[in-house]
């Protein structure tokens, strides 16, 4: 089954002047317009294509990324409003409107704000910026520890509310944040405790991590993103390492002799390695 306002791989049906349809099921051949239609396409060939509904309302593909998709959350500005709503740019022509019975607040021109994309009534995409009734209240499995995608909603005396995975509402401590945020940014983070009155705590390092320094931060974070191997050491030239990390080599060996006496790294003739250690 086609879902509208997301992702979904959709057959190749017929070929016409003006681009390709793609079997839709209930919603019929749905258009892929030709400017997008990848080289090389075939009868029976699948693509991946966004699905939406253009200004007259008919279903139609796109392989265009927009910001946000259905059942998710994210910051868009407000390009548009007139006396029924608001319409916001989510990256593709036909912008997504938020209904003024939507807003707490009347929006403005300019003005970002987090909203969730939903099917209206009428099956129209749509989105909300009443944010909270989306969220789950009940207990969401998450493990503490898990790596989770935060998406920054505001703040609050005791740190910055998140959202998590689309899904649930988390706080961010002060405590834990250790580096500039705001409002509608997108970052990684980890489950840091989940609480019996059903509150979840994130933080941004990964659990065990507190004790390093922020270029040993940065040095951890890329191994993990490299499969665990650095190409550069202690031995590398300054402006390899300054390229790679902005740091001078100074500072960069520092944090190396930090990570090993840790046993989180070691160090051979071909670079670093992550070892699986965990700090205490």
């Amino acid at each position: 089954m086609v879902e509208l306002g997301r992702f979904n791989k959709l057959t190749v049906i017929r070929q016409v002047e003006f681009g390709v349809y793609l079997e839709g099921g209930k919603l019929g051949g749905i258009l892929l317009p030709q400017r997008e239609v990848p080289n090389g396409c075939q009868l029976g060939d699948t693509l991946s294509v966004f699905v939406y509904l253009d200004s007259d309302d008919m279903p139609v593909a796109t392989t265009k990324r927009p910001r946000v998709q259905v059942g998710e959350f994210a910051s868009l500005q407000v390009a548009e409003t007139n006396k029924v709503g608001a319409f916001l740019d989510w990256g593709l022509p036909k912008q997504l409107f938020l209904p003024f019975a939507e807003q707490p607040r009347p929006v403005e021109k300019g003005q970002h704000c987090i909203v969730r994309v939903y099917i209206d009534n009428s099956g129209r995409i749509a989105a909300s910026a009443k944010v909270e009734k989306y969220l789950n209240k009940s207990s969401p499995e998450f493990a503490v520890g898990q790596a989770v995608s935060l998406l920054i909603w505001r703040r609050t005396e005791l740190g910055l509310l998140v959202i998590i995975e689309h899904e649930a509402q988390g706080i961010l401590h002060t405590q834990d944040i250790s580096r500039d945020l705001r409002p509608g940014l997108k970052v990684e983070g980890f489950i840091k405790q989940l609480r019996e009155d059903g509150k979840i705590d994130v933080m941004l390092d990964k659990p065990g991590y507190g004790k390093v320094d922020p270029i040993a931060k940065q040095l951890l974070n890329y191994l993990e993103l490299k499969n665990g191997f650095c190409a550069l050491s202690d031995k590398s030239s300054p402006d390899d390492i300054k390229s790679v990390f902005g740091v001078s080599k100074k500072a960069f060996k520092m944090a190396i002799g930090n990570l090993l006496k840790q046993g989180l790294i070691r160090q051979d003739e071909t670079g670093l390695h992550l070892v699986n250690a965990s700090v205490e």
